[in-house]
């Protein structure tokens, strides 16, 4: 895989000044995703984060479930994540779970009950929001919280054994009622859930919280460097006092970089989840979500998806990124990689009346001009084509340099036609376009001298195969607002099916192979609906761009 080893950023800074002091031997650092939901970009920026600088410097990354909801995780879950993570091109050394360390957390929590340091509270949760306090005064105080340790420890005991019900009971660090960081006011380290957890079954009815067991998830591993997006900054010293009370003998420490915020995109799996449980989109791996199995199933690449966050870097403030940039590194690598062809998406049929009724032609074309040794292939041409119906006017406005009666093009790598006129229908809509060819134009001969403005591409009638195109555009309206309801600005235009036809030699294409639609845009053949009779193909990305790539300046 390329290495991003002559980056410079304050993360990698920071792990260089590290090992060259002896601080750190080897570099230790994990992706821990909850297992709620499937992967989107922004975690893709995480993934390639943690593993590159690990990488670069000979460490190592873990893949850990931070599985400590079972409300809310599923299996499925956590085999899509280690699919998205592998398909994006690393392999963890080392796959962990929060739930591994379940009696080590509940030991540690009976130590800290035992430092005087968290308390069983009785309070209910909307108590506990009330008097939490604000950014500009105090919390207050629970009556519970000045209970013996003896009593403490009871509770915390009944507890874990069942004998209370969901909501009635907490375990809460005994911190700063009055602390400028909200998260520091006495937070919930454990509470009670009779949930079927994946993993361990009814073993547990009390669950730790997020941010007591991360940092311990962290110190058992022999975390080095633990990576997240900025905004986990503010709960930062929660992560220190939980490692230091609960006295684990190795140190880890956090280090927060800007998140990934695309335009216009959702980057919340609880509102991601909400578009799959409601059937607005075709499940998680959707070609218009932002997940990784949705980009995929489009047909990014790995390789553009990493070269895209690598380009991005890692800074210490986030922003939002255009879409653009993304799409940019996509045609950036399809276009050294994806054979061209030619298909029709919305189908006009073309008669050229004076070519032999029974003639059938091959045409030699470049699989890939940029990439010449792909080589070559023979394409069929004959006497009735497919052409794209955009590619024809019966009235056509000043400038058009495609075909209309009288005007002449050439068809890709084949003849120059010269309309002479049309079949309608009974509505009058264009049904057929007659043309005539001079047989003196065929491309490549090196006789032909004649030049004309416009060039269309086709797909031979004959030897054509029915497909089916899926047309896509941002799933949500211009101006997407997090807070405003989703279903209200979803994009009626984000998907539009058209069934036109692809040239024979498309006949054996697999589902993820990726090709360039002359003139149309890079497409991939859908993995989730294409059968050995219908093939399905996903735009990709258009061959186009007004996206101006600046310089990237050195992150830092």
């Amino acid at each position: 895989m390329e290495r991003s080893a002559n980056h410079s950023d304050f993360i990698r800074d920071i792990i260089r000044e590290d090992l060259e002091a002896g601080r750190v031997t080897r570099v230790v650092t994990r992706f821990p995703p909850e297992p709620n939901g499937y992967l989107h970009i922004g975690h893709a920026k995480a993934i390639c984060i943690n593993f590159d600088v690990a990488d670069e410097v000979g460490g190592k990354t873990h893949l850990r479930f931070d599985d400590t909801n079972p409300v809310k995780e599923d299996r499925e879950y956590i085999e899509a994540i280690q699919e998205d993570v592998r398909w994006l091109g690393y392999e963890w050394e080392g796959l962990y779970f929060a739930s591994d360390y379940f009696e080590e957390m509940y030991q540690r929590a009976v130590l800290l009950i035992k430092k005087g340091k968290a308390y069983v509270d009785d309070l209910t949760a909307d108590q506990l929001r009330e008097t939490r306090g604000t950014l500009t005064e105090p919390g207050q105080n629970s009556p519970y919280r000045d209970r013996s340790v003896a009593e403490n420890l009871d509770l915390f005991a009944r507890m874990r054994a069942g004998e209370f019900p969901d909501g009635a009971k907490v375990l809460r660090a005994k911190i700063d009622m009055a602390s400028p960081n909200l998260n520091l006011r006495d937070p919930v380290l454990y509470r009670i859930s009779h949930a079927v957890h994946h993993n361990t079954g009814d073993k547990w009815c009390i669950y730790p919280m997020y941010a007591y067991a991360h940092p311990l998830e962290d110190a058992i591993e022999g975390v080095t460097h633990s990576l997240c997006s900025l905004e986990f900054k503010d709960q930062r010293p929660l992560y220190d006092w939980v490692v230091r009370e609960c006295e684990m003998p190795h140190t880890p420490h956090q280090y927060e970089f800007g998140r990934l915020n695309l335009t216009n995109t959702v980057m919340s799996k609880r509102h991601l989840k909400k578009l799959v449980d409601e059937g607005l989109v075709d499940g998680w791996d959707d070609p218009r979500m932002p997940t990784i199995s949705g980009f995929r199933r489009r047909g990014f690449t790995p390789e553009a998806i990493r070269s895209f966050v690598r380009e991005l870097g890692i800074t210490v403030s986030g922003g939002e990124v255009d879409f653009k940039l993304l799409e940019h590194h996509a045609r950036q690598d399809l276009s050294l990689k994806a054979p061209r062809t030619m298909a029709v998406i919305r189908p006009l049929k073309l008669v050229i009346t004076n070519y032999p009724e029974d003639q059938v032609e091959m045409m030699e074309t470049l699989v890939n001009p940029e990439v010449p040794e792909m080589g070559t292939k023979q394409v069929p041409f004959s006497r009735e084509l497919y052409i794209e119906q955009e590619d024809f006017m019966e009235v056509p406005p000043p400038k058009y340099r495609r075909l209309y009666p009288g005007n002449e093009v050439r068809l890709k790598d084949a003849y120059i036609v010269r309309c002479t006129d049309v079949v309608k229908d009974a509505e009058g809509n264009v049904t057929e376009v007659h043309c005539t060819y001079d047989p003196d134009t065929r491309s490549g001969t090196g006789s032909n001298t004649r030049k004309v403005k416009g060039t269309i591409h086709w797909v031979d009638c004959r030897s054509a195969l029915p497909a089916e195109f899926r047309l896509y555009e941002p799933l949500l309206l211009a101006g997407y607002d997090a807070e405003a309801p989703l279903e209200a600005q979803i994009n009626p235009e984000s998907l539009q099916v058209c069934h036109g036809y692809i040239g024979a030699d498309l006949q054996d294409a697999k589902p993820q192979d990726k090709f360039q639609f002359v003139r149309q845009g890079y497409f991939n053949v859908d993995p989730k609906h294409t059968t050995a009779d219908h093939k399905v193909f996903n735009l990709i990305v258009s061959l186009k761009s007004s996206f101006k790539v600046d310089p990237v300046p050195a992150q830092g």
